[in-house]
């Protein structure tokens, strides 16, 4: 997996900044605990931390060729899936390999194709090749955007890093935070390309970018196309079924220990099915790892939300398919501990989270740590296949806004209400968000004779594959790489999505369900239980003790009035929220709770510059 950075200076000799690189590195140790190694030639530096997942003695970096007409750099983060297969064709054109890493057929892949490496890669990845042949810079992110990658321009130059804090770890960056960071931190609606850290951007999924003495450049080499689906029902099930079986074929190649994270959904017990299928083929036995709370299964109370506990689930699946199964429990002091709170902030670098779900993500990630490397995560299927609640409530779908907002606004009401009413008067949420999404939808093509509901679901699920799901994938990568996991995302690959994407509505529910088509398709491996069950979200706590102590943390905020959060925060309404009967607190007052805590760390531990003007 691992953690990239690099700076590029055209107009110096990085020699001298060794100790710059070396920083910017070290932010990325969580990522790489195994290993470290930086290259600098004249005006580029990489550096690099290592996971080790693939060739384990072989696979260090940066990675260099050298060729007749200088060298050529590489320093990669994530997996390429198809690398045996693509090693064998470089071998055919000559190249000759000295490791058994995927990362030299990525170098060897770009000696050879240059940019159009990427159109061949399937995999999770973001990396740099400094190219000393003709002084350029060129990064690439693979096409769903499950890795992540900045970069910030500079006066000669640029930097990059996979998450901000390499990046903030060069002087030449500064800490700032504007008007339009912080109505991305509350819009929740992922603008692509923006990165809350003014002067920084995100290298866009499927997109490369160029930087050489000219500047920079950007090519999208894929993107979601609109294309007819002719396959019938029968078949676009055994298709959707036979990518399956290949995509987690594939993913559970690793040299370390190897596991699933099971909720007992439909996503995660397909997932955790089929690898238990293939790997008993070979004597092998899947671990698998669920979240549970301390009294939740036998203290669970239905809601809107959530109508059944996870943990029976869980339980029939890993008895089902024979997994070596662990329940990691966490209790409300884990949840609401601030150290805890602390660490995830550090790991997304923003203050947009989601609260206790959060934190329980994380500390399932440490615990899971202690007996595996790579995780297999059910994460995305629910955009692919149509999973969610808005797929399905009238009011979400004929909105002319994010689908996700609408059911989030019922649920939890507007996450901006925390704010000073000046503040959220000139952040202007409602235009930043349906300006936003009059973009998102304005290049969604239509086909010939496509029903005028079959186009709006069409709009519904490209939506949620090119906007929400980066704000999980991102949410998943930084949690699991924060302890030095890796999570792989099989219903992430690019050839299902692409499919799946283009099937009509009609067939993504054709037995008037949600994820009609992963069903079907992996009935044969699913207990009973499973299949028959309706969606049910990641699980939140449903502890008052959390609760309590959220409100506990709150007091102790409100007592030091001049802390710069009620510079951006309604003082009053936080303390309103900390005073109420903790039993009977709301969802609204619980999250505008865990916003303030979140905002409040960030700021003492970023100490960034807030613009407001």
């Amino acid at each position: 997996m691992c953690g990239i950075t690099g700076w590029v200076s055209f107009e110096r000799d990085l020699h001298s900044e060794s100790t710059t690189v070396d920083a910017m590195t070290e932010t990325m140790s969580c990522r790489g605990p195994d290993d470290r190694g930086t290259w600098i030639n004249g005006p580029a530096a990489l550096g690099h931390r290592r996971l080790a997942i693939i060739d384990l003695p072989g696979g260090r970096q940066p990675m260099t060729a050298d060729t007749p007409e200088g060298t050529v750099a590489l320093v990669y983060s994530g997996e390429t899936y198809n690398f045996t297969e693509l090693r064998r064709e470089l071998v055919k054109r000559g190249h000759r390999f000295t490791t058994d890493s995927d990362t030299e057929v990525v170098l060897r892949g770009y000696l050879e194709w240059g940019e159009a490496v990427a159109e061949r890669l399937n995999g999770m990845y973001a990396f740099a090749v400094w190219d000393g042949r003709h002084d350029k810079l060129v990064m690439i992110r693979d096409r769903m955007g499950i890795k992540p990658f900045y970069y910030y321009e500079t006066p000669d130059g640029v930097l990059f890093g996979s998450e901000p804090k390499a990046i903030l770890a060069n002087p030449l960056a500064r800490a700032r935070v504007g008007l339009d960071g912080l109505r991305e931190l509350f819009a929740f609606v992922k603008t692509p390309g923006h990165a809350v850290w003014e002067g920084m951007h995100e290298v866009e999924p499927g997109t490369v970018v160029t930087a050489d003495r000219n500047g920079l450049r950007r090519h999208v080499y894929w993107q979601l196309e609109t294309r007819p689906h002719t396959d019938s029902k029968d078949d676009s099930i055994a298709h959707v079924r036979t990518l399956l079986d290949d995509i987690v074929r594939r993913q559970l190649v690793a040299d370390v220990p190897r596991c699933t994270l099971l909720s007992g959904g439909l996503d995660s017990s397909a997932m955790t099915a089929i690898a238990a299928r293939q790997l008993a083929r070979n004597g092998e036995t899947v671990r698998s790892f669920a979240v549970d709370f301390v009294g939740q299964a036998d203290n669970f109370v239905a809601d809107e939300l959530r109508t059944t506990p996870d943990t029976p689930y869980v339980h029939d699946v890993a008895l089902a398919s024979g997994t070596d199964h662990r329940d990691i429990v966490l209790d409300s002091n884990a949840l609401a501990d601030p150290e805890v709170r602390a660490k995830v902030i550090r790991a997304r670098d923003i203050p947009m989270g989601f609260g206790d779900m959060d934190a329980s993500l994380y500390l399932l990630f440490r615990s899971i740590r202690e007996h595996s490397t790579v995780a297999l995560s059910g994460e995305s299927a629910d955009e692919v296949f149509g999973g969610y609640l808005q797929f399905f409530d009238e009011e979400a779908r004929r909105a002319n806004t994010f689908p996700w907002l609408v059911r989030f606004a019922q649920h939890f009401g507007d996450d901006s209400d925390v704010l000073r009413p000046d503040l959220s008067a000139a952040l202007d949420l409602p235009s930043y968000i349906q300006d936003s999404y009059d973009t998102a939808v304005a290049g969604i093509r239509r086909l010939d004779g496509e029903s005028d509901f079959e186009f709006r679901m069409r709009k519904i699920c490209h939506l949620h594959l090119t906007r929400f799901v980066r704000v999980l994938l991102d949410r998943k990568d930084r949690a699991s790489m924060a302890v030095g996991l890796e999570v792989r995302v099989p219903f992430c690959d690019h050839r299902l999505v692409e499919y799946v994407y283009n099937t009509p509505w009609s067939l993504k529910s054709f037995d008037g369900r949600e994820k009609s088509l992963l069903r079907e398709a992996t009935a044969d491996v699913l207990p009973k239980s499973v299949y028959d069950r309706v969606k049910s979200p990641y699980p939140s706590t449903q502890d008052p003790k959390y609760a309590i102590a959220l409100q506990g943390h709150a007091k102790d905020l409100l007592a030091r009035p001049s802390h710069p959060v009620f510079d951006l925060v309604a003082r009053d309404r936080v303390a309103r929220a900390a005073q109420h009967d903790a039993p009977q607190i709301t969802q609204v007052s619980r999250r505008g709770l865990e916003r303030t805590l979140d905002l409040a760390l960030w700021l003492d531990l970023y100490k960034p510059d807030i613009s407001l003007s």
